[in-house]
């Protein structure tokens, strides 16, 4: 093997060796270029030392590494850990025209490519840069200028494909990510209109519209409204998946006309069986709805309490409850709980995510600084009261930090569209 050092007269004209030499582009710690190496593919002798001489009178002050075979340049770029910016005669023995591009790219789809042409090629070279060349030069008008400035433009050229490249992977994925969540988010599954949802979700996460928070409103066959609140603890993806995990779960409970107790205990089964840390717990809120309309069922497992509305008036409530889901499983023991409803009455369930963000340097809005702002709000139909909650949470908080938690809130009534207060 022979190697081409820079200031050296000729180039020998035996099998060239493939030797790894950085080019001596200047220094700049923000770019990869500085690391490039240049790669000559030319089979004329003659050639390669115009490349050569031209490089050792450029700005570039660069060594290069020559071969004379397309074969001999991918065995080297299938060993080469750095930028190669790849100098392409496209008439060699072993590859002809745009074959050659082809099969760097196919070996180095990251290597930088600039064609080398005769005065009678220039419609190839065009070619061959629409078909994954970053430049061509035409041999007989090189220059040192040309030739550098068309390394250094190539490999930028190719810095930027490869950004550009990389941010339309990550933006497919993202959308493709958004397009699953939104089909895990749920949609309360009512079968009149006899029944009032209204929900408002906001993950913590960010850029993901699912979190550890998850509701859902299933109504049965024989007219009894079932509806769910929870929060898995955490706030990455491995807790929303747990949280989708344990929604499925209880709609499927639910639709098997399992009782209500034994559907708390089952999504305690399944959080114990799918989280990733034993330290992962789960508080829910379960209500059940008779088709009467004068009371509903409500069971408590570690979550915060709930507000009544009824007419403009706005009271916190707080039936008796068991603990968290996960902290002492098959432990647990849920009471529930009857109360009754008048007419138009309506439930708001959340999670702590809309009372616990800040609302100054040392204080947070708490239970009864919900209560206080819902109270405010008492005489806005059921959606602009659920928004008013968040937007005033939000707003509350704002200024420090805002709201870092994961925040459902869950608005249920009976009545039609037209009955909404």
């Amino acid at each position: 093997m022979t190697e081409s050092p820079v200031g050296t007269t000729q180039i020998p004209a035996g099998a060239p060796g493939i030797p790894t030499q950085q080019v001596g582009i200047p220094h700049h710690p923000e770019s990869p270029l500085w690391t490039a190496t240049i790669l000559l593919v030319e089979d004329d002798a003659g050639d390669a030392l115009l490349v050569e001489e031209m490089l050792a009178d450029s700005e570039l002050d660069s060594a290069l590494t020559w071969c004379k075979t397309l074969g001999e340049a991918r065995t080297f770029l299938r060993a080469s850990t750095t930028p190669v910016c790849v100098l392409l005669d496209l008439h060699l023995p072993d590859a002809h025209g745009l074959d050659a591009v082809r099969q760097i790219l196919e070996t180095d789809s990251e290597a930088a490519i600039v064609v080398l042409t005769g005065l009678e090629d220039s419609g190839t070279g065009l070619r061959a840069v629409a078909g994954g060349a970053q430049d061509y030069l035409v041999k007989g008008r090189l220059g040192p200028e040309i030739l550098s400035r068309a390394i250094r433009y190539a490999l930028q050229r190719k810095e930027v494909e490869r950004a550009a490249a990389a941010l339309r992977a990550n933006q497919l994925m993202a959308q493709e990510n958004a397009r699953l969540e939104r089909g895990l988010l749920p949609v309360p599954l009512l079968r009149d209109d006899l029944f009032r949802a209204r929900a408002r979700y906001e993950p913590g996460r960010v850029h993901g519209l699912l979190s550890g928070d998850f509701y859902d409103v299933v109504q049965t066959a024989d007219g009894t409204v079932h509806a769910v609140i929870g929060d898995v603890s955490g706030h990455g993806a491995a807790e929303a998946a747990l949280g989708v995990c344990l929604r499925v779960a209880w709609r499927t409970a639910v639709l098997c006309d399992t009782s209500h107790v034994d559907q708390i205990a089952l999504l305690e089964e399944i959080l114990v069986a799918e989280r990733s840390d034993a330290h992962v717990f789960a508080t829910v809120t379960s209500l059940v709805f008779p088709p009467d309309r004068r009371s509903v069922e409500i069971l408590r497992a570690g979550h915060p309490g709930l507000l009544l509305r009824q007419g403009t008036g706005v009271t916190w409530v707080e039936p008796e409850g068991g603990m968290a889901l996960g902290l002492m499983p098959g432990m647990g023991r849920w009471p529930t709980v009857d109360i009754p409803l008048s007419p138009g009455a309506g439930l708001v369930l959340f999670t702590d995510g809309l009372f616990e963000g800040r609302d100054g340097p040392e204080s947070r809005l708490g239970e009864e600084g919900l209560l206080a702002m819902a109270q405010d709000n008492g005489h806005l139909p059921a959606s602009a009261f659920v928004d008013a909650l968040v937007a005033g949470a939000a707003e509350g908080a704002a200024p420090y930090g805002g709201l870092a938690d994961d925040v459902a809130v869950l608005h249920l009534a009976w009545g039609s569209e037209d009955d909404e207060h």
